[in-house]
């Protein structure tokens, strides 16, 4: 059984490991995902200059008004098809997928869900 502090380490050494191979480029930048108990936030990143390009979570008042609960699986489809909606407004179809050390499972997966039926391709 793995002790909490473990856990975190083993995930922020996958988290590593997964961003020495995954970059955002301003053609097609990096849609990152990082999760709490009872959040689930997602991000459109361009690392080459830095900067946050879209941005949504199950804090976002339009998901709040249709979950009740931000930590669960419908919140999260939501939340990706969210930030797809966000990305392609600002004229991004495809990106590169950070998963932040997590499994892709659940939620992750469906955040990746949410944001392919609502176009973004990756």
């Amino acid at each position: 059984m793995f002790k909490r502090k473990d856990r975190k380490v083993a995930r922020a050494k996958r988290h590593m490991r997964i961003r020495k191979k995954v970059s955002g480029t301003s053609e097609v930048p990096r849609l990152s995902v990082a999760r709490t108990l009872r959040h689930i936030y997602a991000q459109v990143i361009n690392d080459e200059s830095g900067t946050t390009l879209a941005f949504a979570s199950s804090l976002d008042p339009e998901v709040r008004a249709q979950v009740k609960n931000g930590g669960n699986v419908e919140a999260a489809r939501l939340v990706g098809r969210v930030i797809a909606e966000r990305a392609q407004a600002k004229g991004i179809k495809r990106v590169v997928f950070d998963r932040g050390g997590n499994l892709f499972h659940g939620r992750v997966a469906a955040v990746a869900e949410g944001a392919r039926e609502s176009g973004l391709e990756f």
